[in-house]
């Protein structure tokens, strides 16, 4: 009796499938026959809306600068401008899509964007007026991304070198004034780095690895505001290691580049009380080094 009723069970559940199966397969064979005048069903099903139309570029454009300067919605307005280069692609409002996308970008902080769109211009263009701004732009990117002196600097690094391609390549536009500006600043910033470590290194007594990070500074960034510590903390490093010969000249050479100096002060103290003077050797590495430079 069991067996029967799961034979009767399984027989019942069997045919409204195969019913349910004959269904769907006068469907489907019945959709090529729908709708003779108008495609067939499943066209309909299937159908994909690819309208596109084609808007004006400077339409497109000015509605990139309306949400870049009234809206301040920088990656809106970046789309805008990317709409009007893949539309109009060899159009001279490509051209001014481009760097504007170059600009909303680094006013958005998008600085890799900023120097990816400033490069193809700069690659597409370089003939153009605009195209020493594009470079500036590329230099002010990394310039914008410069850490603080207790990190790696190897962004500063790429900043000097792009800053230093505008110079090149332009030197007598509005930017390279700018770029020169920005050199300098991040010189000092290379500069502190090196007396960051050095001063690490001196609280270490590790003086010959001092040493040698300021003598960095005084070699190589002799026109950076970090200068006048790098003699002060010579004279203290080799006054530390019994090497006064040198201590006297660094000291000397801060007094006569930076008499009114705080440093000089503190350098000319501490020479004063080893019972020495400030004394220059003229054959120290210290004043052949300024000399060299036209400040000794």
């Amino acid at each position: 009796m069991s067996a029967q009723r799961t034979t009767r069970g399984y027989f019942s559940v069997s045919s409204r499938a195969r019913g349910l199966l004959q269904a769907v397969t006068f469907m489907l064979l019945a959709l090529p026959l729908a709708g003779c005048g108008t495609g067939s069903l499943w066209d309909k099903f299937t159908a994909k809306d690819d309208t596109f139309v084609e808007e004006p570029a400077d339409k497109i454009y000015n509605e990139g600068l309306y949400l870049m300067n009234e809206k301040k919605d920088m990656k809106a307005a970046n789309k805008k401008f990317e709409e009007v280069d893949r539309q109009h692609p060899y159009s001279d409002w490509a051209r001014k899509s481009l760097l504007m996308s170059a600009y909303a970008s680094y006013q958005g902080g998008d600085f890799d964007g900023c120097i990816g769109a400033a490069t193809r211009y700069v690659t597409l263009h370089p003939g153009s007026p605009d195209a020493a701004y594009a470079q500036y732009l590329i230099a002010a990117s990394h310039y914008d991304q410069i850490p603080d002196i207790s990190r790696d600097q190897a962004r500063t690094e790429k900043a000097i070198a792009a800053l230093e391609e505008v110079v090149r390549k332009y030197p007598n536009s509005e930017y390279a004034t700018s770029a020169k500006a920005k050199i300098e600043g991040a010189r000092d910033q290379l500069a502190g780095k090196e007396m960051n470590v050095g001063r690490y290194y001196a609280q270490k007594r590790d003086y010959t690895a001092a040493i040698n990070r300021y003598k960095t500074v005084v070699t190589q960034y002799q026109t950076t505001r970090h200068v006048e510590e790098a003699l002060f903390r010579l004279t203290e490093a080799y006054m530390a290691i019994g090497i006064v010969g040198e201590a006297q000249t660094a000291a000397a050479v801060l007094g006569h580049n930076f008499p009114d100096s705080r440093w000089y002060k503190d350098a000319y103290n501490l020479v004063k009380s080893g019972g020495l003077e400030p004394s220059e050797n003229q054959g120290s590495w210290i004043s052949r080094t300024f000399k060299k430079m036209g400040l000794g």
